[in-house]
């Protein structure tokens, strides 16, 4: 997707968008890939709680890692996850890491 039809393709759209809106495209607008919104989709799909098989299906994956990669967890996402382990409470259970004397 990035042969010279594509790139040429993509140049058109922006300079239509520069005609019908009157002001040129975001600069990046003109390099946008297919694949791009396809990435989109997948991390969209995983904000709104879409599970692994669902979103496998709908991005047309066969291989679960290559979904993975599509769908990547939001950075907040991710930290609001890894901070849950700081809430404690007397239902959770504490690890403790004991050293043996040497």
């Amino acid at each position: 997707m990035n042969a010279a039809a594509w790139r040429s393709a993509r140049k058109r759209a922006a300079l239509a968008w520069e005609t019908k809106y009157g002001k040129p495209a975001h600069p990046d607008f003109a390099r946008l890939r297919v694949h791009d919104l396809k990435h989109t989709f997948g991390r969209r799909l995983r904000a709104a709680g879409v599970s692994h098989e669902d979103r496998q299906v709908l991005l047309g994956h066969t291989n679960g890692s290559v979904t993975s990669h599509d769908s990547a967890a939001e950075l907040g996402k991710l930290i609001e996850l890894a901070n849950r382990i700081t809430r404690t409470n007397d239902q959770t259970p504490t690890l403790t890491v004991l050293r043996r004397q040497q």
